[in-house]
């Protein structure tokens, strides 16, 4: 009789959690024989601290912020590793009706244009507030490059928060912020909500651009390697019935489901590969998941996160120390040996 092997994997209420909620659902986890535990978290911040004190084996993480970890930038410092990418592109800048209003009149505009309607706007008013989904995340750096591409600098000109995705709908429909940048869904929320508007979307800001990744605890997987294999191939599985369009429908349900995102499905549809709905689209980004390119996490990768990193905070490594630190942590070898 085979035995089942815990795992406990935490994750937030985003679509780019797709393909972990997916084999969950289906039994792709069980056939490997695990025993998956889902743990929707109400932050990246909660996430982090599981992993770092072992109440998490793995997560759907940002990868900014696992390298974070693992330099000590945070208070609880781990050493993980990310042996497979889940997903690209995914999030969206959702401006405050005041400000989007503007940007959007005859239409959307690029992701360049639209930044620079922006920095015409904020010309001689008081400084915004704009909030990301944690400091160290993928999009504080996208959000932080358009501004400053528009010429507006991050720093200087602008007041930052920090709100998790689940709730910058609230934050941004108080007036607490100006706006946000977070994963889908939640800039299709918003507009859906009346409360602001998606101004650009991060696949045109960077085509290509990694989001989240599987971060795994490196004494985990050292203790269980064959269990992580087993947990890699079932989420390449799963990934690749996520970046199929035929099962948007039922991918979209599960994940609409009170246990997960507890939203409408038709919303969260939107933001998977093919789905449609008047004006939803307009205000959400399609997550990527599935074919090699998603899925491979590479050396470059982790480059790209650490010199965005180093250009908009201070980091304490850099030349060999930080190739020897991308190395450790980002594993293609276990992706591409697992069959």
């Amino acid at each position: 009789m085979t035995v089942s092997r815990p795992v406990r994997i935490g994750l937030l209420r985003l679509t780019d959690s797709a393909p972990v909620i997916h084999a969950q659902a289906t039994g792709l986890f069980a056939a490997e024989g695990l025993d998956v535990t889902l743990s929707v978290e109400p932050s990246w911040a909660n996430l982090a601290d599981k992993l770092s004190y072992g109440l998490l084996d793995a997560a759907v993480m940002l990868p900014p912020l696992v390298l974070a970890m693992a330099l000590g930038l945070r208070p609880a410092a781990a050493r993980l590793i990310i042996p497979m990418s889940l997903s690209q592109h995914g999030d969206a800048v959702t401006l405050s009706n005041e400000l989007a209003g503007p940007i959007l009149a005859g239409g959307r505009p690029n992701a360049a244009e639209a930044g620079q309607r922006l920095a015409e706007l904020l010309r001689g008013r008081p400084r915004v507030t704009l909030a990301v989904v944690h400091a160290w995340s993928t999009h504080a750096l996208l959000f932080k490059s358009w501004l400053h591409a528009a010429g507006i600098d991050p720093q200087a000109d602008v007041d930052w928060a920090i709100v998790p995705p689940a709730d910058s709908v609230a934050a941004i429909e108080s007036g607490r912020i100006d706006g946000f940048c977070a994963g889908a869904p939640w800039g299709a929320v918003a507009a859906a909500a009346g409360v602001g508007r998606t101004v650009a979307l991060s696949s045109d800001i960077m085509p290509g651009h990694p989001e989240k990744c599987l971060a795994v605890r490196e004494a985990w997987a050292e203790e269980h390697p064959h269990a992580l294999q087993d947990l890699l191939r079932a989420l390449l599985r799963a990934a690749a019935d996520c970046a199929d369009p035929a099962n948007t429908p039922t991918i979209a349900a599960t994940l609409a489901q009170p246990a997960f995102l507890n939203l409408a499905p038709e919303i969260i549809a939107a933001s998977l590969p093919g789905g449609t709905r008047d004006g939803v689209c307009q205000d959400t980004d399609v997550c990527r998941f599935g074919t090699p390119e998603v899925t491979r996490p590479t050396l470059a990768q982790a480059r790209w996160f650490l010199d965005q990193m180093a250009r908009w905070r201070d980091l304490p490594v850099s030349g060999a120390d930080a190739e020897a630190l991308a190395a450790r942590i980002y594993r293609p070898d276990l992706h591409d040996t697992t069959t």
